[in-house]
């Protein structure tokens, strides 16, 4: 007759429940602290960067400047996840979700204490791409370590659930992110935000760094990665190399099927912030509530999608939501057009919280699956920080400069949106059932 513990570990494989959990939980917080760390950036540069770090230009090339920059961060995230991966496979996931968050949180508090344009010129720009290079670095390394530690060490039919914190995280970052900024907004006057009180949050990310070493300073190894590595010594010298030649259609298919992800996320936040406040005259305060509402919602949207994913199907969730954000696009930016407030947010909760959760919340199985243990922190973490580059980073950034081609009109960014929905749509459609 088994023990409790035996029978733990027979319904979770080789994992106990609470190694599951406290995966999950140590996955779930280190994603907290470098979302906050990492988002707060595209916040802030859609108000602030623009006029400190780029203030001898035009409106309009300041915000491309300051969403440049913001892309950078992305531009380096892929080789994050070659070294990252490259040592996780080596050595563990656990050492280099340690490692993340250190660095993570030490350049994003460093962005708080950095001197404009006003006070050191061009190095001012300089050092805050180099920052956001290192940013960049770290989170490139998060997504395939955290995703890694709840997938390997959850129970074979709630995989979705139990990695679903790694993108839950995602909206708990982005809600005390946006949170913060809201906050600092509403109680200073423009000229004192624009003066110190957008360093704050970037300072305050210290405190959540310390609450990410400690949870995940217990956490336990991967429990797959120990049995099929570490014990198998089927460590290999460059398991990067291994992902790509065993697997190179999973890297195309992993950026294909984030587009739909990626484009609806970053235009609802990040390039509506802008757009809304620069070409419509629309006060800021209302596209951060924006992005604090849909950043709430997905922390119960998320969970509950992963559910249902496991339990009717990755691949189904994942189409339905792509189908969400191709029907939604226009329709979001006629309500903006005509400046409902209303109707921007029912269309806003619809590509955030339905199109982009949906597709999100399976990601964690359906990528990592796609690789062997023994290289799949390199595979899964460089494929998906790679389509971070292609269809993410500089989504914000091509959103302004079509708007600027079209001479204000919103109708190519609407197109834009569109393309990336029906492309992850149609990959998901012909992609081995899961």
């Amino acid at each position: 007759m088994h023990s409790a513990v035996d029978s733990s570990r027979l319904a979770y494989g080789d994992t106990t429940r609470s190694e599951a959990r406290r995966a999950a939980l140590g996955s779930f917080v280190g994603a907290v602290v470098d979302w906050y760390d990492f988002l707060l950036y595209g916040i802030v540069a859609a108000l602030v960067f623009n006029s400190a770090f780029f203030p001898n230009v035009s409106p309009t090339m300041g915000t491309l400047a300051a969403f440049a920059t913001f892309g950078v961060g992305f531009l380096f995230r892929p080789l994050g996840g070659i070294v990252f991966g490259h040592f996780g496979d080596r050595l563990g996931r656990k050492r280099m979700l340690v490692l993340t968050v250190m660095m993570m949180g030490l350049s994003t508090m460093l962005i708080g204490f950095l001197p404009t344009f006003a006070s050191i010129g061009w190095w001012a720009p300089v050092l805050l791409v180099t920052l956001r290079a290192i940013q960049g670095f770290a989170v490139g390394g998060e997504w395939g370590g955290a995703a890694l530690m709840a997938v390997e060490s959850a129970p074979a039919k709630k995989k979705a659930f139990y990695s679903s914190g790694v993108q839950v995280g995602y909206g708990v970052g982005l809600v005390l992110a946006t949170g913060f900024v809201s906050l600092l907004s509403h109680l200073l006057d423009n000229a004192a935000f624009k003066s110190w009180g957008w360093r704050l949050p970037f300072v305050f990310s210290v405190v959540l760094v310390l609450v990410g070493l400690w949870v995940r300073s217990s956490m336990a190894e991967s429990r797959e990665f120990v049995e099929k590595v570490e014990k198998g010594h089927r460590q290999l010298r460059m398991p990067v190399m291994e992902a790509l030649t065993r697997h190179p259609k999973a890297f195309l298919l992993i950026v294909a099927l984030r587009l739909a992800e990626l484009f609806s996320m970053y235009i609802v936040t990040a390039f509506a912030l802008s757009y809304s406040t620069t070409n419509l005259g629309m006060p800021r305060e209302f596209f951060l509530n924006v992005s604090l509402l849909v950043g709430a919602v997905s922390c119960v949207t998320i969970p509950c999608f992963a559910w249902l994913a496991d339990r009717f199907g990755l691949r189904r969730i994942y189409m339905i939501g792509a189908l969400i954000g191709l029907a939604c696009a226009v329709p979001f930016f006629l309500a903006m057009e005509a400046r409902s407030v209303v109707w921007i947010t029912v269309f806003a909760v619809l590509l955030a919280n339905m199109a982009h959760d949906m597709v999100v919340s399976v990601q964690q199985p359906l990528f990592t699956e796609l690789f062997g243990a023994e290289y799949r922190y390199s595979g899964a973490g460089v494929g998906y920080q790679f389509a971070s580059v292609v269809g993410g980073g500089f989504t914000p950034f091509i959103a302004v400069a079509l708007v600027s081609f079209a001479g204000g009109s919103w109708h190519l960014v609407a197109a834009y949106l569109c393309a990336g929905c029906a492309i992850s749509l149609i990959v998901a459609a012909f992609m081995k059932k899961a």
